[in-house]
C-alpha cells in the first residue's frame, strides 16, 4: 500500500505540479495552500470550493498531519497548558499565556530537548525528533483559537520558549516563521514573535546573515562561565566569549535589540558580584533583560531567590541604565510556568 504524502511539506509549485499532472487547473494548487495555511483546513473536505473530484484526488494521495490538544488544563490564573498530539502520538506542550496587555502563545519545536539544562524539566528528556513547521504552525492556530473563544481576545504574541532549543531545528522553525507571518498565512507581524535560544553561536550568526525580522531572547542565567558551565553544558562549546561576538554579530546585521533572560537562583547567580559580571556582559550589545522567578522542579538542585536579594540584584542593574522586566511565573498551578514544560503524563 502506498504511504499518503504530507501535503504541507509540498511548496506552491509542488502542488501546482500535482494538479497538472493529474490532469486538472494549476490555479487549484493556490487554493489548496490558501486552505492549508490561511484557513488552516484540518481536512480536505472542509476546502468546499474545489470539486469532490478534487477533494478525492487529495484524499487518495494526500494527508493533512493535524496536531489536535490531547489534553489541556487551565490554571487559576487562566493560563491553558495544552499537551498537543502529533500525527506518530508523541506529544509535545504548549502554553496560552494571558495578561493585561497580551495574549502569548508559548509553542515547542522538538519533541523533549538535547541541552539538559540543570534547571529545566524539558532538560530531562530525550530529544525524541524535530517537529515539522506545520507542527509548529498547528499550536499556534490551535492557541490562537483557544485566546478567541475563551477569552474573546486575539493572540498578540508568539514565544519558541516551549520545548527544544528551536535553532536546532533551525530550517523548520523558519518555515514555520514564513507561513505564520507571511499574508498567504496567518499574516502575523515577525515583530510579535520571539525565538529563544540557549546560546548556538553557529546560528546565531545565521539568523544575522538571514536578517530576520523577529526578537532573539538568549537564555543566559549566569555571566560567567564557571557558573554557566555548571548548569548550562551547551556552554562549554559556546561561550560567553563566543555568545558575545555572535550577538553583536546578530546586531550588526539586524539592528535588532536582544533580550537576555535571566533565573536568580537563591545563593548560586543572585549576588552583587553576579550582578556586576551581567552588567558587564550587557555593555556588548543594546539588550534589554528579563529576570524571570524560578520555577522548581521535582529533585531540583535550586530553589528561589529571595525577595531581598532580588531587588538589590535589580536595583544594581538599573543603576547601571540597564532595562530590567521582572517577570512573575504564571501557570505554576498546573506545571506550565517557564522550565516546568516535561509531559507528566
Amino acid at each position: 500500500m502506498q504511504l499518503k504524502k504530507d501535503i504541507r511539506a509540498l511548496s506552491l509549485d509542488e502542488l501546482k505540479t500535482v494538479f497538472t499532472e493529474n490532469g486538472d487547473q494549476a490555479f487549484r494548487a493556490k487554493q489548496v495552500y490558501e486552505w492549508l495555511w490561511k484557513k488552516s483546513a484540518r481536512t480536505f473536505d472542509e476546502m468546499t470550493n474545489l470539486s469532490i473530484a478534487t477533494r478525492n484526488l487529495l484524499n487518495t494521495h494526500f494527508v493533512i498531519n493535524a496536531v489536535v490538544v490531547d489534553d489541556m488544563q487551565v490554571s487559576s490564573d487562566r493560563t491553558i497548558k495544552n499537551a498537543f498530539k502529533l500525527y506518530d502520538g508523541k506529544i509535545v506542550e504548549g502554553v496560552l499565556i494571558p495578561s493585561n496587555t497580551r495574549m502569548t502563545a508559548c509553542i515547542s519545536s522538538q519533541v523533549g530537548c538535547s541541552l539538559t539544562c540543570k534547571f529545566c524539566a524539558t532538560g530531562r528528556m530525550e530529544r525524541l525528533r524535530n517537529l515539522n513547521a506545520d507542527e509548529i504552525y498547528d499550536q499556534v492556530v490551535l492557541i490562537k483559537n483557544q485566546a478567541e473563544s475563551k477569552y474573546e481576545t486575539p493572540l498578540t504574541n508568539i514565544v519558541y520558549m516551549g520545548m527544544g532549543e528551536p535553532l536546532l531545528n533551525y530550517k523548520n522553525v523558519m518555515d514555520s516563521i514564513v507561513k505564520i507571518t507571511s499574508p498567504e498565512g496567518l499574516n502575523m507581524s515577525p515583530g510579535r514573535i520571539t525565538v529563544s535560544t540557549a546560546g548556538v553561536a553557529k546560528m546565531i550568526k545565521k539568523l544575522g546573515d538571514d536578517d530576520v525580522k523577529f526578537n532573539l531572547a538568549l537564555s543566559l542565567h549566569a555571566a560567567n562561565d564557571v557558573k554557566r558551565n555548571q548548569i548550562m553544558p551547551l556552554n562549554e562549546t559556546n561561550t560567553l566569549d563566543v555568545l558575545a561576538e555572535a550577538l553583536k554579530y546578530f546586531y550588526e546585521k539586524t539592528g535588532t535589540r536582544v533580550t537576555y533572560e535571566y533565573i536568580a537562583f537563591k545563593d548560586f547567580n543572585d549576588s552583587l558580584q553576579d550582578a556586576k559580571e551581567l552588567a558587564e556582559f550587557c555593555k556588548n550589545i543594546p539588550c534589554k533583560l528579563n529576570i524571570i522567578e524560578y520555577n522548581p522542579i521535582e529533585d531540583g538542585e535550586f530553589q528561589q531567590t529571595t525577595p531581598e536579594r532580588l531587588d538589590a540584584f535589580v536595583n544594581y542593574l538599573e543603576s547601571k541604565n540597564i532595562i530590567v522586566n521582572v517577570r512573575r511565573s504564571r501557570g505554576k498551578d498546573i506545571d506550565a510556568a517557564c522550565g516546568q514544560l516535561a509531559n507528566k503524563k
